[in-house]
Formats: C-alpha cells, structure tokens, sequence
C-alpha cells in the first residue's frame, strides 16, 4: 500500500449530507466524496481508489473486474447484499461492514411511531391552529381516545441488539415484553418472556419488527398473522420492508383487523408515486430514517474510520468476506 492510499466515497449523500466532518478520513489518505453516483459513474470514478466507501450502490464482478488498484471496500452500514462477496473475497479484498451504531435512534424511532400512533400530537397541534380549540366550550378536547401503553404488551420479532433496546424501553414504560427469538436460552432476560411467532401477534398490543430479512422470512406478516391481532393493536416496522405483505396490510388496515401502523421502511425504496400505503389514514410512513440520527451517524462515521485504519494496519476488522 501506497503511503497515502486514495479514499473515495461514492454514495455518501445518506451517511453525511453536510453536517457531519470527513475530516478523520482526510487525515488518513487522499479523499474524495461523491455524494451520489450513478451505475455509469462508478468505475470511473472508483478506477483509483485504493479504498472504496460505498452504502447502497452496487459492487458485482464486472465493477470489480475494472478495479484492479482496489483494495478494500468499507461499507457505510451494517448490510452489506450490495456487494458481491464471493467476487471481492477472489480479489482478496476485504469487505468490512458497520455493526452496532443505530440501536439507540432505531428504538428511540419506535417509540416515536408509537406515540404517534396513540397520542397524535401533530393532529391535535394542527386542530388547534384550525381554531378547534378556541371554540370549545370546555378547557381540554381530545380527537380520539388516548391509551396508556404501560400496562400494554410489547412484542417483538427479532431480539438482537435494536429488538433488546426496544424491550428495555418498552419495560421502563411499564410495558409487558414478548419477544421471538432464535436464541432465547443466551439472550434471556427476566423482563422478556420467548413464544412463537403466532402467539406474539395474538397476544401483543403493539408488535415491533427488527429481525433481518430472508428468503425465509420475507413477507411473514401476511393476512393470517394480521387477522389475529388485536384490533386495536399497532405494527410498528424499523427493519425491512419485504417483511411485510403490503397488499395484506392495505386490507387490514381498511377493514380495521389492526388500529394503526407505523413503518420507516417499505419493500420498494424509493417506492413509486403510487404505492399502494400512501393516503391511508391509520399508515404512518417515514422515509427510512430510524437509523439516521446524528449521533448514529457520527458513530458510523467513527466505525468506517477504524475499518480504514485497520485495513492499513494490515489487520482488518469487521471483515463479511474473511
């Protein structure tokens, strides 16, 4: 490796959009930041990095196969389907992923869907800017009735490091904690009781959705797991989209088999103008922004430095390729 190797990022528009300091990378080697790359763009724009950063563009073999200068590949997330491994591994490139940064903002987003969906702060704010509640005949109004969540019952399916923080916060709510688990003997805690994934849903009052998706599992919340929920229970989803029947979800949530749901991801990203969730009274959606506080972004920035440095060290470090 060359003293000062080329680092150059290719999508890092989502990572760092401005208010965050590429100056820990600058310190390392040569940098350039392209915030948004196109599939025509990258192999000329990635033909001199020693080090590339990249989050969601594609890296397969016929990209890789224009590289012959690239050296390592840090990815700016924990998934890392993007890039083909079995091609960099060949190359003996090291592919080095993020694990661990987002917990606290992914938890801290569930409970923000909640709120939103039980106490509709931004409706009544925006009744009473309507003049609602200069017009009332009593000092206090509300548009639909509040419930207390403690006393209510979590679920959660999926329990690694953002499930057991949803669990922590649901328990220090007051809140009962049911959660699925491939490991429930290592991972037990006392506040947390395991059952199966068709128990979770009939017994929950707001179920929240963190496990990875899989062929496995892709679009395991269907009609039938809906159509056993509480009616006036929430789904809430930080994860991924395509664990979700969306069509299904539609029809739930029209026909009332479920009061509301709250989802940052859907399995179409962007989704089309049209998609099928939008206009739905009793649908939250944000625009996959659980993971993305600041502090969870430093905190990536932080870990994509250290990848970096390790790779130079001649030891690299959260290495999916090894």
């Amino acid at each position: 490796m060359q003293t000062t190797p080329n680092i150059i990022a290719l999508d890092s528009a989502t990572l760092n959009p401005g208010d965050l300091s590429w100056q820990a990378i600058e310190q390392i080697g040569a940098f350039k930041d392209y915030p948004k790359s196109s599939p025509d763009e990258l192999v000329n724009r990635a033909k001199e990095a020693d080090i590339l950063l990249v989050n969601k563009v594609l890296i397969g073999e016929a990209v890789l196969n224009q590289l012959p200068r690239l050296k390592c590949i840090c990815v700016t997330a924990t998934g890392y389907n993007n890039v083909d491994l079995e091609a960099a591994r060949s190359r003996a490139i090291p592919v080095c992923n993020a694990v661990g940064y987002s917990t606290d903002s992914v938890a801290q987003h569930v409970f923000a869907m909640l709120f939103a969906m039980t106490n509709k702060v931004m409706a009544h704010h925006q009744s009473i800017q309507d003049g609602d509640w200069s017009r009332q005949a009593n000092f206090s109004y509300t548009l639909n009735t509040i419930p207390e969540i403690a006393g209510m019952t979590m679920g959660i399916y999926g329990f690694g490091r953002i499930g057991r923080r949803v669990g922590e916060l649901a328990k220090a709510f007051g809140m009962k904690v049911l959660a699925t688990h491939k490991h429930p003997e290592r991972d037990s805690r006392p506040w947390v009781e395991f059952v199966n994934l068709k128990e979770l849903f009939e017994r929950s009052d707001v179920i929240s959705l963190h496990a990875p998706l899989s062929s496995a599992n892709k679009e395991i919340v269907n009609a039938e797991l809906l159509g056993s929920m509480k009616k006036e229970a929430y789904l809430i989803n930080t994860g991924r989209g395509g664990l979700i029947n969306e069509a299904d979800l539609k029809k739930a949530l029209e026909q009332g088999q479920l009061a509301a749901a709250g989802l940052d991801v859907l399995s179409s990203e962007p989704p089309p103008k049209d998609h099928i969730l939008y206009g739905i009274p009793n649908c939250i959606l944000t625009p996959h922004i659980a993971w993305s506080s600041l502090e969870a972004r430093q905190r990536l920035l932080n870990i994509t430095v250290e990848n970096i440095k390790a790779f130079l060290s001649g030891e690299p470090q959260n290495v999916v390729n090894a």
